[in-house]
């Protein structure tokens, strides 16, 4: 039996949507496989982008690793996928429907190039029978990370497929109907979204755009908070930064992707109406792409139309994900009454713990029934 692992951090260092407890989330995440689970550091691989000499979490890399990882998982082997950093959904192109949420939610790589839910449904379907992977993404709209996966725990916000047809139709075809003083104001929402500013503790985590701010609570213990959520308009200026290219056209943001990165972009899905949320399931398949993606569990940080928190402490200097911290706080508590915990204990848990502490953002769980009652991780 074997345990690996692939640990991914972004900070995105310099940029307009610099973070600082994504990498920490990772120093953390491998202390604990360490302690608590027994891998060894050897077969933990990480990949952050605040020291040169880590293998830097590009598009490449990230896909790379992760194809790595569950290609040498063997039945009976545990393996973990650990995601913190921003998360953004794009719209679906012209002529197609994207999926159930009416978008693709994607992670997002420190150069950009984005690894979409279908691409990940994809590579879990290839997990070997018997090996099991587990995901914790730590970002924003991570509840839809993997595509057409079982819905545990959770209110994802899936749209009817006739609202989503008409939801696209309409932003393809018909102008906004906005009066101008809304119109006026989103302009402005999106021009502070880019900067990461928030519009109040109560919005963050929520359906709406979540900036970051500062709140006190009654310990008087001050902190900042910035959402892991990169817009989309956001998105597409620091890819248009980071690339020279500046006519890019938002509707055709897959077409540009395999432009700028070739094999190295995550690959274009051509969807119509019936074809979604209908997979193909082949019991005897062992990982083909086709098969559907019951061999992974997902703990999300949030909904699909919500925001994870990176969380900044003023006085301490300490900074972490509000999700991870609340994993890594269940798990010592866990560890100290000397008790395994399960992957639906721990979802529920953190769902108690960010909610006292003020946060809105749901965690998730997103698996086959078989893994609902499982230990987390092994």
């Amino acid at each position: 039996m074997a345990k690996k692992a692939v640990l991914i951090g972004i900070n995105y260092p310099g940029t307009a949507v610099e973070l600082r407890g994504c990498v920490n989330d990772v120093r953390r995440m491998q202390k604990c496989l360490i302690e608590l689970y027994g891998f060894a550091d050897k077969d933990i691989t990480i990949l952050i982008d605040t020291d040169k000499s880590c293998i830097q979490p590009t598009g490449k890399n990230i896909q790379d690793e992760l194809k790595r990882l569950i290609a040498s998982g063997q039945s009976g082997d545990f393996l973990v996928f650990h995601y913190s950093g921003h998360g953004t959904r794009i719209p679906p192109g012209i002529g197609e429907l994207g999926d159930s949420t009416g978008f693709d939610e994607c992670i997002t790589p420190c150069d950009m190039n984005l690894i979409k839910d279908h691409e990940f449904r994809e590579m879990v379907a290839r997990v070997k029978e018997g090996c099991q992977l587990t995901i914790i993404s730590d970002s924003c709209h991570s509840g839809g990370l993997i595509e057409e996966v079982k819905e545990q725990i959770g209110e994802s916000h899936m749209k009817p497929m006739k609202e989503v047809k008409e939801h696209i139709e309409e932003s393809h075809v018909k102008p906004p109907k906005l009066g101008i003083a809304s119109y006026l104001l989103s302009i402005v929402m999106n021009l502070l979204g880019t900067c990461g500013i928030s519009k109040s503790h109560r919005d963050r985590g929520g359906g709406q755009e979540s900036f970051s701010g500062e709140i006190e609570l009654e310990s008087h213990e001050t902190f900042d908070i910035k959402t892991r959520y990169l817009p989309f308009e956001s998105y597409v200026s620091l890819l248009k930064q980071q690339t020279g290219q500046t006519n890019i056209e938002p509707r055709r943001i897959r077409q540009t992707l395999l432009k700028l990165f070739g094999e190295d972009s995550s690959p274009i899905r051509q969807r119509g109406l019936s074809d979604l949320g209908n997979c193909e399931v082949n019991a005897g398949d062992s990982g083909a792409p086709g098969s559907i993606a019951d061999k992974g569990i997902l703990l999300s940080g949030c909904q699909t139309d919500q925001r994870s928190e990176d969380v900044y402490v003023t006085r301490t200097g300490k900074a972490y994900g509000a999700f991870s911290d609340a994993i890594q706080t269940i798990l010592s508590a866990a560890r100290d009454e000397k008790k395994k915990i399960t992957n639906k204990e721990l979802v529920m848990k953190a769902r108690v713990f960010l909610k006292q502490r003020g946060f809105s953002q749901r965690p998730g769980l997103y698996c086959h029934d078989r893994y609902v009652n499982k230990p987390f991780i092994c």
